[in-house]
């Protein structure tokens, strides 16, 4: 892994910035292979795919919302309906990933967007010591501690899964 700044796509020194501008230490790296998934990510920093913070936007009454999950489980659209309060909720189609992140799918960092987004952070991501998030790209991760994720994106914390 590398992870001098110079060396980073540009969305990853967005993210980067974010980060430091957020008083936080997590330096960006860069993978070899890609992270697109949770497994891929597992397997490329050899923790458990539980430890993988996925980064995935869903529409909560038509409105975006970013949810940081395990990568051990999904989210239940009605477990996450039910804890944010909305009436529908489903999974954003990657155009609108693209338009309210301004990253793709299988990189999307929990910050360097264009405009904050409404954060979830699961509950079951507290269970681990280092929870591995995108970094921006499907190469690029970050290392954070569980309430230094919360902070970041000022999330709310809750259950979205029933597994």
């Amino acid at each position: 892994m590398t992870n001098a700044p110079s060396s980073l796509p540009e969305r990853s020194r967005v993210v980067q910035d974010h980060v430091r501008a957020a008083g936080l230490d997590a330096e960006v790296r860069v993978l070899p292979d890609s992270a697109r998934t949770a497994a891929e990510a597992a397997a490329a920093l050899g923790c458990s795919v539980g430890a993988i913070g996925n980064s995935l936007i869903f529409l909560a009454d038509d409105q975006p919302v970013l949810v940081m999950t395990s990568g051990a489980h999904r989210v239940d659209p009605d477990i996450l309906a039910g804890a944010i309060g909305a009436t529908t909720v489903a999974m954003a189609p990657a155009d609108v990933v693209r338009a309210v992140t301004g990253q793709a799918i299988g990189g999307v960092a929990p910050v360097g967007h264009p405009e904050p987004l409404r954060t979830i952070v699961d509950a079951a991501l507290r269970a681990h010591p280092v929870v591995w998030t995108a970094g921006g790209t499907p190469h690029t991760v970050m290392p954070l501690g569980f309430e230094e994720l919360v902070a970041l994106t000022d999330g709310t914390v809750a259950i979205v899964s029933a597994d």
